[in-house]
């Protein structure tokens, strides 16, 4: 039994392109799909399109994780092994990666004679996450090198399940969109992403197909998706391919960027009038002169609902990516901030 991309029962959440609603595409980290069905089979057709690293899929079948390998360039019909047991069962198929790919998703397939079922709906609280790798949970399953320098991989242990965005999500009960990519900084020109033509976060945000690489560039209507808390997580591959933050903190490039930054806060705020706006980077190696500026941000923009959050390790915690351990350390310490700001936020 084919169930097609648009079928009421299926549930999304993610910054995910629908213009056509039998092909939607997933671009952002965390971005998923979800089904509950009966019957022991259960089959994904998927078409990958990559730009770098292998490309995997995560999935959560019945409280179990598992994910798979997605072919380059073609469509692929993935089998999910179903436990045979029970009648029901619950699959939530989501990208793991930020936009190193894109892929579409043309639908399920279960048993002849099977059927899918409504799923409870969507949690009422919605955050929104403006971030980079760590953001986007990459190398975040490289649990034996925390602390340390990243491993040599091609993509094999990034998870977006396990960044501290998602799992901070989880802990409010809130959904996500998770605008996050892997080497992105404030400015165009800065940064890794997309060299040696850097592209910023300014030129993202508002998109919902960005990598000039994946193909038409498309902008993303925002009265699809309205968040009550907003964290802005970008300031630290800012230092590339000069850390002038730290060289000059009063200089013209510090103060240039700090101008953008600001002007960058204020556009979320037109976008998001009511919105609580978290600014704040993460426990990843940085130089403290880039929090400064931030703290120095927040403080002249003189808004109630802007805050200047800081990790207990901000900053210092460890040169390569964040892991599971260290993401789950993260994301209780925001929980435990967003929470002591008070129910009302989520009015």
């Amino acid at each position: 039994m084919q169930i097609t991309p648009n079928h009421e029962y299926l549930q999304y959440c993610g910054r995910i392109d629908f213009d056509d609603p039998m092909a939607p595409v997933m671009v952002f980290p965390c971005s998923f799909v979800g089904m509950k069905f009966t019957g022991n089979t259960l089959k994904v057709t998927l078409k990958n399109k990559q730009a770098y690293w292998d490309n995997y899929m995560g999935y959560i079948l019945d409280g179990e994780q598992g994910r798979f390998l997605l072919p380059l360039e073609e469509m692929c019909h993935m089998e999910i092994p179903v436990e045979k047991e029970k009648e029901e069962h619950e699959i939530l198929l989501f990208k793991r990666m930020d936009s190193c790919h894109t892929v579409t998703f043309f639908g399920f397939s279960i048993g002849e004679g099977e059927h899918i079922l409504e799923l409870p709906p969507l949690p009422d609280r919605k955050i929104e996450v403006y971030g980079d790798s760590v953001s986007a949970g990459e190398v975040s399953e490289a649990v034996e090198f925390a602390g340390k320098e990243d491993p040599e991989h091609n993509g094999e242990y990034s998870n977006s399940w396990y960044s501290y965005a998602w799992l901070a999500a989880r802990k409010l009960g809130a959904q996500i969109h998770d605008i996050a990519q892997g080497g992105i900084a404030l400015m165009n020109n800065t940064g890794w992403f997309c060299e040696p033509d850097y592209i910023g976060m300014e030129c993202v945000y508002d998109k919902i197909s960005y990598h000039p690489d994946l193909g038409e560039i498309k902008k993303w209507d925002f009265k699809r998706y309205t968040p009550h808390v907003v964290i802005l997580a970008i300031g630290q591959n800012d230092s590339h391919p000069v850390d002038f933050m730290k060289e000059n903190p009063k200089g013209d490039m510090a103060d240039k960027w700090k101008r953008h930054y600001r002007d960058f806060v204020l556009k979320l705020r037109n976008i998001y009038p009511k919105a609580v706006i978290i600014l704040t980077t993460t426990v990843l190696n940085h130089a403290k002169e880039w929090d400064d500026a931030i703290e120095e941000v927040c403080f002249s923009l003189g808004d109630k609902k802007v805050h200047h959050f800081l990790y207990r390790d901000n900053g210092c915690k460890t040169p390569g990516h964040i892991r599971i351990p260290e993401a789950e350390q993260m994301a209780e310490e925001l929980y435990a901030y967003i929470e002591s700001l008070g129910d009302e936020i989520w009015r």
